[in-house]
Parts: C-alpha cells; sequence; structure tokens
C-alpha cells in the first residue's frame, strides 16, 4: 500500500522538477544574501578607506616637510637660532615707508655677492653669486637658508603661475611646487641663449629674455616663438593690457600680448630698469649725451614721459625706482631717496655704505633694500 502524497502550497505534487526549482530557489536565496553581505563589506571597507585617508595625508605631508628641510642648509646655528658664522650689511628692510631700515642680513655667508631679492609663496629669496638663498617672510629674526637642491649655476628667480622659478644663464629652469621644497625641471626644450629673465603674464603666456632676443610661449614651454630679436631683455611689466620691458635700445612696449615691440624711450643707451606704478609706469635709461642715468615716469600707457629726477644728484649708477603708496623711492650711489611731491624734491632716507648701492624691490608694501656693488 503506497504512502500518503505529500502536498506543497503550491497545487502539484512533489516530484523531480519541483525539487529542481527548490533547489533553484535555494541558490538564489543563498546568491541574494552573499550579494547583500558583500554590499555590506563594500560600505565598512569604503568607511575605513574614508577613516586612512586623512592619516595617510599627514604622513604624505610630512614626508614633503622632510624633503624641504633637507633641501636647505641652514646657515644659523642649529636650535639656539644664533648665528654661527655670516656678515651683515647686505640686504635691509623697511615696514613703515623707509622711515626706519632693519639689517635683515644676518646669517648670510661672509663675501656674499647678492643682485636681487624677490618675495613669493611667504618667502624671501636672495640672489647671489654662488647660488639662492630664502627666508620667510614671516620670521621675526633672520633665518637664511641655502638651495642645496639647486646648483651654484642657479643664480636668479622669478614668479611663476604654479610656483617661483630659478633659472641658470645657460637655460635651466627649475621650479618650485608651491608651499613645498621640491624643485622640477620646466621648460626643458628652450634652445635660448644666455638668459636674463623669465617673466609670466597673467593670462599665463611665458617669456624668457635673453641676449639673442625675446621668447614667448603659450603652451607652458612645449613651444617657442621668437618674439623680438633687437638685443638682450633683462626686466619685464605687466599692466591693464601693456608690456613693457627693458632692452639695448631702451624702453620697448607691447599692445599685442608680446607679439610685436615699438620703442617708447630711448636716450641713446640703453634700459635699465622699469617698474609699474599708480596709472603707469616708471623707468630708468641711460643718457648718451648726459653720460647719466635718468629716471621718467609715463601715464598714458608709456605714450609719453616726463622726468623726475631733478632733485637727484645726476649718476651713471642709479639702480632703481619703486613706489609704495604715494611715495616714490631710489636706490642711488649715495643711498635710499624718497620723494613726497612727485619727483619735484628728494630726501635722503638711508646713506649708502662704502662704494656700494642699494637696488630696492617691494613685496607687499614692504621695501627691500640690496646692497650691490655699483649699479644694476
Amino acid at each position: 500500500m503506497l504512502g500518503p502524497t505529500y502536498v506543497l502550497p503550491f497545487t502539484f505534487p512533489l516530484h523531480y522538477f519541483t525539487i529542481k526549482k527548490l533547489y533553484a530557489t535555494l541558490f538564489v536565496c543563498i546568491f541574494v544574501t552573499l550579494f547583500h553581505q558583500s554590499i555590506l563589506i563594500m560600505r565598512s571597507l569604503q568607511l575605513l578607506l574614508l577613516f586612512l585617508l586623512p592619516c595617510f595625508l599627514v604622513c604624505q605631508q610630512a614626508e614633503v616637510q622632510a624633503l624641504f628641510d633637507l633641501s636647505s642648509t641652514a646657515v644659523t646655528g642649529e636650535g639656539t637660532g644664533e648665528v654661527t658664522s655670516g656678515a651683515g650689511k647686505i640686504i635691509f628692510q623697511s615696514t613703515d615707508g623707509g622711515q626706519t631700515w632693519k639689517d635683515i642680513s644676518k646669517g648670510l655667508p661672509e663675501g656674499l655677492t647678492p643682485s636681487t631679492v624677490f618675495a613669493g609663496d611667504g618667502e624671501l629669496f636672495l640672489s647671489a653669486s654662488n647660488g639662492i638663498y630664502r627666508n620667510s617672510t614671516a620670521s621675526k629674526t633672520a633665518n637664511w637658508k641655502k638651495e642645496m637642491l639647486l646648483e651654484q649655476s642657479f643664480t636668479t628667480v622669478s614668479a611663476g603661475i604654479g610656483g617661483v622659478i630659478a633659472f641658470s644663464n645657460n637655460g635651466r629652469f627649475l621650479q618650485k611646487a608651491n608651499y613645498t621644497g621640491l624643485w622640477m625641471p620646466v621648460f626643458t626644450d628652450f634652445k635660448g641663449r644666455m638668459v636674463r629673465n623669465v617673466f609670466t603674464t597673467r593670462e599665463g603666456s611665458v617669456f624668457i629674455g635673453c641676449d639673442d632676443g625675446l621668447f614667448k610661449s603659450t603652451d607652458q614651454g612645449k613651444t617657442w616663438k621668437h618674439v623680438m630679436e633687437d638685443g638682450w631683455v633683462i626686466k619685464m611689466v605687466e599692466s591693464n593690457g601693456l608690456l613693457l620691458c627693458t632692452s639695448q635700445s631702451g624702453i620697448l612696449r607691447s599692445t599685442d600680448g608680446g607679439e610685436h615691440w615699438e620703442v617708447v624711450l630711448s636716450e641713446g643707451g640703453v634700459g635699465i630698469d622699469v617698474e609699474v606704478i599708480k596709472g603707469g609706469f616708471a623707468a630708468i635709461n641711460y643718457n648718451t649725451r648726459s653720460h647719466t642715468r635718468r629716471i621718467r615716469t609715463s601715464t598714458d600707457g608709456g605714450k609719453t614721459w616726463q622726468p623726475i629726477d631733478a632733485g637727484l644728484p645726476p649718476s651713471l649708477l642709479i639702480s632703481s625706482i619703486q613706489q609704495v603708496g604715494d611715495y616714490f623711492y631710489c636706490g642711488h650711489p649715495k643711498g635710499i631717496y624718497r620723494s613726497a611731491d612727485q619727483g619735484k624734491t628728494w630726501n635722503l632716507l638711508l646713506p649708502t655704505i662704502g662704494e656700494k648701492v642699494f637696488n630696492l624691490s617691494v613685496s607687499g608694501g614692504v621695501l627691500y633694500a640690496v646692497l650691490q656693488n655699483g649699479g644694476c
């Protein structure tokens, strides 16, 4: 006699095909369960990564800072901040419009031959014949360090979009990544001779001034165009869509982004310096008639120029002209002069030292004066 027939909730008897469906259903249930568990595991891993990521970033920042510290050698004593060796009267600073001056050269080595000072990335960079030195702009005491990762041939710095650029006369360029001590090669395809200046416009075009003219790149140095072949270019500035530069012909101007250039100020000699001032430009030219350097300003975009040096002692070695607020400042062989009346009269603020001349620069309203042998 046959046993009873088992009936599932469905309306058909249990047989072979029903067992197959049960196994299939069981398999699907197991698969769905494992799938949900895998999602939970993935979410747990995501939470773990979110927790570990800040730790990784902190460690990376510490590693970069360690590289930054290794890239420079301090000139001051370790830990105490006391100077182990060094010389004063190299670079001075004024934060009150030239009323008082502080010698911030403490810690720089003896016998240093400086050229210019540049402020960028929260630091001061001092160019010298044996390399580049840096000091924090926020530092209350001198703590100069030499950039040891830069070879001695790298003696000049300038501003760049991605960070400060150091370069050598033979056409090698390194860029310092912002807020790090890492220097990376840039403009490796540049073929110019005797590099004098690197300048980056607000729109990102890069200009390199050399002994054989001026080169322009609009693709971050991948390709270069020789836009001016009239001798060397040392200094460039930009204001209100205009570019001005110093050259062997005097002061040149471009109104089309550096594609074409014209002489706007010439007194028979070379252009010495050009700066942006309120409402225009200031420039220093060598005058072949008087055999002196003359200072002039322009308030119409460089079309016309007016002298502002009548109250200054004539000199062949005037080095620089700067403006802070309503005051003009001049680096002169007799010292640092200031004018409060647009150059009609000048007062001596800081006498020179020996036979040297102060080369002036400005950053954030702070005046810097580098003592040099002769004019620039």
